[in-house]
């Protein structure tokens, strides 16, 4: 028998593994990074996870990582030792201290359910960015969302015979819950199951923009699958320049 936990208690142990070492992702944003912010040495990643990201970036710039999820924190002590890492809420987290880049990216943001819990991120990351800093993250759209509510389950084997089952379904107030099963290989015939659920939520991106505007000067939206981002957009990036 399985048991529910919320917030990647259960799921830490197996995210790696599932989900690979972020590689396309962290050069992607590094690419951002050099774009706006060419000159940056100090980057703070909210919801690190278990610091794939940080791993990517550290022989770049000076490192710091915060989540709430202490399992996760685990993992990424191990992964990236010696970086300074944060148990703490991103809409809440006071640090003391200022850094040129922060980031909150892989749909981290997504997470918050409310809109305003939203707008704490963005306020408690402005008040962690020097002059002329950028606030850089990623959502999933709310096409996104919506198209892949109800679909076809994801399925992966990954390890040494172990298999993942990921469900989307629709949620309260336009939440999509994703239902993740891990089926852990004990041996050939043995299996334990663990589940664990994930809600995320998305806003359209004007009124995303509109909430930055009031704490930050330049904002600029990616798609880094487009020239340009669409309404069929599934990912974007937002860069917002203090």
């Amino acid at each position: 028998m399985g048991r529910v936990v919320t917030g990647y208690g259960v799921y830490a142990r197996f995210y790696d593994a599932t989900q690979g070492d972020r590689a396309e992702h962290a050069t992607y944003v590094r690419s951002l990074l050099k774009k706006h912010q060419p000159r940056a040495k100090t980057v703070l990643e909210l919801a690190c996870g278990t610091g794939s990201i940080l791993k990517q970036l550290q022989p770049h710039y000076e490192v710091t990582g915060v989540d709430l999820s202490k399992e996760m924190l685990a993992v990424a002590k191990k992964k990236v030792p010696g970086v300074p890492l944060f148990q703490s809420d991103m809409r809440t987290v006071d640090l003391g201290e200022r850094f040129d880049v922060v980031l909150c990216v892989y749909d981290s943001i997504n997470h918050l359910t409310r809109f305003r819990d939203w707008e704490a991120v963005f306020r408690r990351t402005r008040a962690h960015l020097n002059g002329g800093g950028i606030f850089l993250f990623d959502i999933n759209t709310v096409h996104r969302l919506a198209a892949s509510s109800g679909g076809a389950p994801f399925v992966q084997w990954f390890g040494d015979g172990d298999l993942m089952v990921i469900e989307i379904v629709d949620a309260p107030r336009g939440a999509v819950d994703w239902q993740i099963n891990v089926f852990e290989r004990l041996s050939d015939s043995t299996y334990r199951l663990h589940l664990e659920e994930i809600r995320e939520v998305s806003f359209p991106a004007e009124r995303i923009r509109g909430a930055l505007r009031k704490h930050f000067t330049r904002i600029w939206t990616y798609d880094a699958r487009r020239s340009r981002p669409s309404p069929r957009s599934e990912r974007l990036h937002f860069v917002c320049r203090v």
